[in-house]
């Protein structure tokens, strides 16, 4: 697929190099910026489509394709270069959406390790597609939000994980102490297209948008250079499939609160709280049967599990009861995860030196802790630091190797000179030397963190401040 660049119409039209003849982000060009340009956001019949390739909310969702950057799609046209692409062929783009002549390029498949070693699909779409799929995204959200259930939490303004979280500790509190986790297979790559255009054309009554959409959903994907159809699916990676996907999932929304049902959902992770063990099950059972005969999706008998809700994991995290209140803390796999990776920061094979690796660690502990503030994991989190310094001072013991270097940085650390000897010449193995007394003493946690290693227990209690 190699020199192949983004369709406007039946014919292909290539991108060549282009002096950039205005600008483009923020200045008026001749593709202006006007508000006045967008029509009521509650029209959804015939005029939709005028709305979505309007100059301003074109503009807008170029700008944000440029800031989220991302990697080219099959034409191999990076988002430094698409303004000049569409400074230079704006009008024949606009027309060919309006007319129904524009097909979009397929997607490029890349694939993304998972937590369990296997890989998820990614779709990467053409730059220039990515900013159409914006445009529709942009006008389309503020049609869709009013409609979305207050359970619904992923790819939604202004909500996030933590919130669903802390809803589903108000119903523990309540009594819902036993959860239907409820996981749907592969549910990107499942979606049947024609219930998605069905539950679309409820809302939506300008065609020609159903249609645009319909031909993404159908636009296929190329693998190793070779193209492949996409009956079914949403391909992950351009802005619309979180909104398609929360489209089609609102459809089960729906039906959970009109069972009067407690619940949580972040894109297709859901989970579903009940009062006893036989309520649960018996949820599952019929839920199930809803989304596999109406939804047209697949429930993952194997990972959909009704259980106690300390056992179940949701977002990463898990709950427990204390007092009568429902409590958060971080599931054991997260936690196993999070050794993992420090033990990967902390690694001299790696080839970093100290400041990249400080940073890194730095980067990785401040997110980490800002996600799982919610969790009660002081304890948990003193222990691992007592860890993890320990790794730091044995990364330190080994870069210093030499006798010599280990006996002089010793006695710059305030050690003896005769006990900095002994220790530089000792044979106890790295991992041993460095929970001793000698690196204890001289390479200290106040050192550290002077030297700007962050722990997690002091990122924790900010971040929870």
């Amino acid at each position: 697929m190699k020199g192949r660049k983004q369709k406007i119409s039946r014919d292909s039209c290539r991108q060549k190099n282009r002096a950039e003849p205005e600008y483009y982000d923020g200045v008026q060009t001749s593709m202006w910026i006007t508000e006045n340009n967008l029509t009521s956001i509650e029209q959804t019949g015939y005029g939709l489509l005028e709305q979505i390739v309007s100059p301003a909310n074109l503009n807008a969702a170029y700008k944000r394709v440029k800031q989220n950057k991302g990697a080219g799609g099959i034409d191999e046209m990076e988002v430094e270069s698409v303004k000049d692409y569409l400074v230079q062929n704006k009008e024949a783009l606009i027309a060919a959406i309006l007319d129904g002549s524009y097909r979009p390029n397929p997607v490029r498949r890349v694939e993304i390790p998972k937590e369990n070693g296997k890989t998820r699909p990614l779709g990467i779409p053409t730059v220039v597609d990515r900013v159409i799929q914006q445009a529709i995204t942009q006008v389309l959200s503020p049609i869709y939000e009013r409609q979305f259930s207050a359970n619904s939490y992923g790819f939604r303004p202004k909500r996030s994980a933590h919130q669903a979280l802390q809803q589903c500790q108000r119903y523990i509190t309540e009594g819902y102490t036993y959860a239907v986790d409820m996981d749907l297979e592969k549910f990107f790559d499942t979606v049947n297209q024609s219930k998605l255009v069905e539950v679309l054309s409820g809302t939506i009554k300008d065609g020609r948008v159903i249609s645009l959409i319909h031909r993404y959903l159908g636009a296929g994907v190329v693998v190793a250079n070779k193209f492949e159809q996409t009956a079914v699916g949403v391909p992950q990676g351009g802005p619309l499939s979180p909104l398609l996907s929360n489209i089609m999932l609102n459809e089960l929304d729906k039906e959970l609160e009109n069972r009067g049902h407690r619940f949580a959902r972040y894109a297709d992770d859901l989970l579903i709280l009940c009062k006893s063990q036989r309520s649960a099950a018996r949820t599952m059972k019929s839920l199930a049967t809803y989304i596999e005969q109406k939804l047209f999706l697949k429930v993952n008998r194997e990972k959909s599990t009704v259980a106690y809700v300390k056992d179940v994991k949701f977002l990463g995290y898990s709950f427990y009861k204390l007092k009568g209140e429902g409590r958060l803390r971080v599931h054991a796999k997260s936690v196993t995860r999070m050794r993992l990776r420090i033990r990967e920061l902390t690694s001299r094979s790696n080839g970093w030196g100290n400041a990249k690796r400080k940073e890194m660690l730095k980067q990785y502990i401040t997110g980490w802790t800002q996600y799982f503030k919610l969790a009660d994991m002081k304890k948990l989190l003193i222990a691992t630091d007592k860890w993890y310094r320990r790794r730091l001072r044995m990364v330190f013991w080994k870069q210093w190797k030499r006798i010599r270097t280990r006996h002089e940085n010793l006695v710059k650390l305030g050690i003896d000179m005769a006990k900095a000897w002994e220790y530089a010449n000792t044979r106890k193995g790295y991992w041993r030397i460095a929970n001793s007394w000698i690196l204890s003493t001289s390479v200290t946690n106040e050192r550290l963190t002077e030297a700007g290693y962050v722990s997690l227990t002091d990122c924790y209690l900010k971040a929870r401040n």
